[in-house]
């Protein structure tokens, strides 16, 4: 997963943010469409979208409401467009932040560390009755501390970094395991199994991990 994707028509822009973001350590993919900033989104997923309305094909609006249709990643809308109506419609279909062009780079950079600080530096995953200790590695459910491996609680991390997303099993087999493991991907399967008996109300019926038939998971 990359930390940030731009989506942006303007190259000149776009490429300007993506040096100056670079600088910073992140690792930043630059899209000019709606269509391919989408695409590039299911297939790698991104930690924050910086995201332009006026581009070719699916606008910026449509790129936000497609992105919010099954993940929280957080968004920021950077536009020239400054009227009430684009605001309260952006931050409607689920932008975190509503920026005017042109604006000032440092802010903007500022307010981006604002959230990965907020979002990805925390020693500890909240979700709904779900709480992980990630430099404890320990994992409470409903507050009562469960007995899990090491695989166990790196799979749950990952998937829960990666919330909404459908995780193929060979990346979550690779990521957790490696390639040159000597195991095979049905222990996946059966790590699956132990972490739903752990976290789900109805392992037979799971509700947080489901099963993407021929394809792998998703964390809901």
């Amino acid at each position: 997963m990359m930390d940030i994707l731009i989506v942006e028509d303007n190259e000149e822009i776009g490429g300007l943010l993506q040096d100056f973001l670079e600088a910073e350590g992140y690792d930043v993919y630059f899209a000019t469409s709606g269509e391919e900033a989408l695409e590039v989104y299911a297939e790698e997923g991104a930690k924050l979208v910086v995201l332009d309305i006026m581009l070719p094909g699916i606008d910026g609006f449509g790129v936000c409401s497609r992105i919010r249709e099954n993940s929280n990643t957080p968004i920021i809308i950077v536009s020239a467009k400054n009227a009430k109506e684009d605001k309260l419609n952006g931050l409607m279909l689920g932008a975190d932040d509503y920026i005017e062009k042109p604006y000032d780079i440092d802010i903007l950079i500022a307010k981006i560390a604002g959230i990965f600080k907020r979002r990805y530096s925390s020693d500890e995953i909240v979700d709904g009755n779900i709480r992980l200790d990630k430099i404890g590695r320990r994992l409470y459910v409903d507050g009562t501390e469960m007995t899990t491996t090491s695989k166990e609680l790196d799979l749950l991390i990952y998937m829960l970094e990666n919330k909404g997303k459908v995780l193929p099993k060979e990346e979550l087999f690779n990521k957790i395991w490696g390639f040159d493991s000597e195991s095979e991907i049905q222990t996946l399967t059966v790590h699956m199994k132990w972490l739903r008996e752990k976290i789900e109300k109805d392992p037979k019926k799971p509700e947080r991990i489901q099963t993407v038939w021929g394809v792998g998971y998703r964390f809901e």
